[in-house]
């Protein structure tokens, strides 16, 4: 089945591709939809087959070793999601080169998946180029200067990225010769001092990997990459591609390699609580929609990393559920920026007023949207931060999580000024004639929304049943 997540976008390319034809080019949108559906019911079932307690972990070796878990299947299933979400709003915003679009999402979609089922550190390393291959083409295909300055940062600090990793990797190689997770974890665990040579081996990784994830200082590019891109490419990059191309990374490493490296995990707990409150507060300032958005995207991977950096069963639960649910609410904003921009044709927010009488359905899920990434109960960020914060505060970490439920606040600010200048007050002259969103856009955020709220009430009987799993 691991191989299935490779082989079947893989195919799509070549269907699309190899038996090139204008009749065929047509078919490209539902191609690639029908991809990112079928990955969403393989991840179902692998998630089903766990829970009947068939299986517990899917492991296959041909060339790369790739293994699956409870918490792979949860990443491959939101990739799934997201890219079929992307796809839709692309498909209802512009049809235009929809060919070319769904052959760069087909080419994510492999490299994500591979990030997230490989089991040494070398393969995660190339996944992660080529998903950062596709999407420096995506961000600048609108050809607009913008967008060309926005890819070209994302490009420049991603090479710098990878210069990193990669001399990280190299370090840790001719350490331990082998660079597979299982050997690597257990190479790490024997070493009673740490030598100079991992020292530097160490830096070099958590720098790269928070250039990858937009972790603070190394943020630069987020909010150009972010705004500057199509509304589709936004979707994607804010809901699933800066995560599973970078944030899923430190989680697998984080899990699987340095578990017992006390250091690192204090690192990152360090970066990730700066993140968190230096985000949230660039959010408050901004004026436009998606860059409000792109600086609270760096403030909530924050609490990702920092839930996975408490190196306990319950903080890695917390920042996987927060990795789901950061998926669909920045996603279902997002959709909601392309819906107030194709209809008003700006995003500055003091140019925009009354649009909830006028929008019904984008008022109405930005607000669940919204609140739920300021962890307002039932909704289910309040679950992933509500666990995140008491995991932080088991392992000693209290300082962080008395900032890290202080900057909630912060996130319900801005993002009630955000609803406040956009969707309340009266209608102004330019937007008396607004109207909804069309239906693609409209199925896209009502899909999300229902989606958070169904897994902030249920979420209590899927806390019951991870615990009988002994998950955390």
């Amino acid at each position: 089945m691991p191989t299935l997540f490779i082989l079947i976008p893989f195919i799509g390319i070549v269907l699309l591709n190899l038996f090139y034809s204008e009749k065929l080019k047509r078919f490209a949108f539902w191609i690639s939809t029908l991809v990112a559906i079928i990955q969403m019911f393989l991840s179902v079932a692998i998630i089903f087959q766990i829970s009947k307690n068939l299986l517990s972990r899917i492991e296959i070796n041909y060339f790369v070793s790739f293994s699956i878990d409870f918490y792979c299947a949860v990443v491959l299933f939101t990739i799934g999601l997201i890219s079929f979400i992307s796809l839709l709003v692309r498909k209802y915003s512009t049809s235009n080169d929809i060919f070319n679009f769904s052959n760069l999402i087909l080419i994510i979609i492999i490299g994500m998946n591979g990030v997230v089922m490989v089991a040494d550190i070398f393969s995660l390393y190339v996944f992660l180029e080529v998903t950062a291959a596709a999407s420096f083409i995506l961000i600048a295909k609108s050809k607009e200067l913008t967008s060309l300055g926005g890819s070209f940062k994302y490009l420049l600090m991603s090479g710098i990225a990878t210069i990193l990793i990669l001399t990280g990797i190299g370090i840790l190689f001719m350490t331990f010769g082998s660079l597979s997770y299982s050997a690597l974890s257990s190479g790490l665990s024997s070493i009673k001092t740490t030598p100079l040579q991992l020292v530097i081996a160490f830096v070099f990784l958590i720098a790269g990997l928070s250039i990858k994830s937009g972790l603070v200082p190394f943020h630069m590019w987020v909010p150009d990459a972010y705004s500057f891109a199509g509304s589709a490419v936004s979707v994607l990059l804010a809901g699933i591609v800066t995560k599973a191309g970078g944030v899923y990374a430190i989680l697998r490493l984080m899990k699987d390699v340095f578990i017992n490296i006390s250091i690192v995990h204090d690192v990152f707990a360090f970066i990730a609580i700066i993140s968190i409150v230096t985000g949230a507060l660039l959010a408050l300032g901004q004026t436009d929609f998606k860059r409000m958005l792109a600086y609270s995207s760096i403030s909530q991977v924050g609490y990702i990393i920092i839930g996975a950096a408490c190196a306990t069963p319950l903080g890695l639960l917390g920042a996987f559920l927060h990795f789901f649910n950061h998926a669909t609410f920045k996603s279902l904003l997002f959709v909601n920026s392309a819906a107030v921009e194709m209809q008003t044709g700006t995003r500055n927010l003091d140019k925009l007023q009354g649009l909830a009488t006028k929008m019904k359905i984008t008022g109405g899920t930005s607000a669940v949207g919204f609140l739920s990434t300021a962890g307002i109960p039932p909704l289910s960020g309040f679950w992933s931060k509500v666990i995140i914060i008491v995991a932080l505060w088991q392992v000693g970490y209290y300082s962080y999580a008395v900032i890290a439920l202080l900057a909630s606040i912060l996130t319900l600010a801005y993002f009630l000024i955000l609803q406040r200048k956009v969707f309340f007050g009266k209608p102004t002259a330019d937007t008396e004639n607004i109207k909804e969103a069309n239906i693609g856009i409209s199925i896209s955020a009502l899909l999300l929304a229902i989606i958070i709220i169904a897994a902030g009430i249920g979420f209590p009987f899927v806390l019951i049943f991870l615990r009988l799993k002994g998950l955390f």
